[in-house]
C-alpha cells in the first residue's frame, strides 16, 4: 500500500486545531474579566441596597455609593443607575453597555440588573 497521500496531513490538522484553541483562549481572555467584574458589581449592588434599607438611608444613597465604586469595576460613565423605594424595600437598577473588541468583531456586553433589598431588613 502506498501512503504518499498521508504526508503532511497531521501537521495541517495540528495547526488548525491550535489556531482554533488560541482563538478561543484569546476570546476568553477578553470576555472573562468583563463578565467577572459585572458579577462582582451585582454583589456590590445587593450589598448597598441592603445597607441602605437597614440603616434607614434614602434610596439615592445606594445610587451615590454605586457611582463612587463604578471606576473600580470599570463601569462606563454613561451607566444608568436608578434607585427606588418600593414596598419598604430599596430597589436599584443599573444599565450599561460595554464594548468588547475582538479581531474582526465587536461585541456589546449589555448589563441590565435589578436588585431588591432583603425583606427581613426592612423596617415597617
Amino acid at each position: 500500500m502506498q501512503r504518499s497521500g498521508e504526508r503532511g496531513s497531521a501537521t495541517l490538522k495540528f495547526v488548525i486545531v491550535m489556531a482554533i484553541m488560541c482563538s478561543v483562549a484569546y476570546a476568553g481572555y477578553l470576555y472573562v474579566p468583563v463578565a467577572y467584574q459585572a458579577n462582582t458589581f451585582k454583589d456590590l449592588m445587593q450589598h448597598y441596597a441592603d445597607v441602605a434599607v437597614a440603616q434607614g438611608y434614602p434610596p439615592s444613597w445606594a445610587g451615590e455609593q454605586l457611582m463612587k465604586s463604578a471606576p473600580e469595576y470599570e463601569i462606563p460613565a454613561n451607566a444608568v443607575i436608578t434607585p427606588a423605594q418600593r414596598d419598604n424595600r430599596v430597589e436599584v437598577r443599573v444599565q450599561y453597555v460595554r464594548v468588547i473588541e475582538f479581531p474582526g468583531y465587536t461585541y456589546n456586553y449589555e448589563f441590565d440588573h435589578t436588585v431588591k433589598s432583603t425583606a427581613f431588613l426592612a423596617f415597617k
